[in-house]
């Protein structure tokens, strides 16, 4: 029997790329997964086709950026589930642009989604988990999250940001028996690049994910670091298409 089987995943960006495709990955593997994310047009399908393949799936649409409803979100699984193993916190934009545009909306946008929506998601999460010293918190960086390229100062800032905030988690929470990991992809095929408003950055950024890989990829490695016994922790893993130089 997997590792996974039977424990209660919510993941945030559930309605597309990393996202989905990790649910769907989970839940074939025995997971209990709680679908979080805006569209529920989407969460619902996503939903649909889990149950079609025998897994099982609950959503609730949530808006990471509300402190509110990402405690109502950990309410809604616990509520349905009595007790939540894994919090996947995947959602994240990119809207990338020099730092002369003076973005000022899509800075904030960033910031607040990947940034306080991971700390939200944390803090919805961990009460429960250190009442019952067992859990898993896994946050999604990036390769910006340990390099910076033009146009990526402040999207690279909100990935390190995630990365340290991580990192100071498992120094606080180890001792709860709390593992957390890192993984920070590539390029991966999802609706990141659609979020860049520059319609030039746009068109080089699509040509650079020419060699994105599936988003199928990402979900093994986070099953990989679920799957592992309770005493062992995969803090950080990057996974990159092979042939991405940066």
């Amino acid at each position: 029997m997997s590792n996974i089987q039977d424990k209660v995943v919510i993941i945030t960006g559930a309605s597309s790329g990393i996202g989905e495709a990790t649910a769907k990955e989970l839940a074939s593997k025995g997971a209990k997964v709680v679908l979080a994310a805006r569209r529920e047009d989407r969460l619902k399908k996503v939903q649909e086709e889990i149950q079609k393949n025998g897994g099982q799936a609950i959503y609730k649409v949530t808006d990471v950026t509300s402190y509110e409803q990402m405690e109502e979100l950990a309410e809604y699984a616990l509520k349905e589930f009595g007790k939540i193993d894994v919090m996947i916190n995947n959602a994240g934009l990119m809207p990338l642009s020099p730092l002369y545009q003076k973005k000022i909306n899509e800075w904030d946008t960033m910031i607040d989604v990947n940034i306080k929506g991971v700390l939200y998601g944390i803090a919805a999460v961990l009460p429960s988990m250190r009442e019952r010293k067992s859990g898993h918190i896994i946050n999604v960086s990036s390769v910006a999250g340990h390099l910076i390229g033009p146009a990526g100062s402040v999207y690279s800032a909100t990935k390190f940001a995630v990365r340290a905030i991580t990192e100071g988690l498992r120094k606080e929470e180890c001792v709860n028996n709390i593992r957390t990991t890192i993984i920070s992809p590539g390029a991966v095929t999802s609706e990141l690049p659609e979020t860049i408003s520059d319609p030039e950055l746009k068109s080089a950024i699509d040509e650079f994910y020419k060699v994105a890989i599936d988003a199928d990829s990402i979900a093994r490695a986070i099953a990989f670091a679920i799957e592992q016994p309770s005493d062992v922790a995969i803090n950080e893993m990057i996974i990159r298409p092979t042939v991405q130089e940066l």
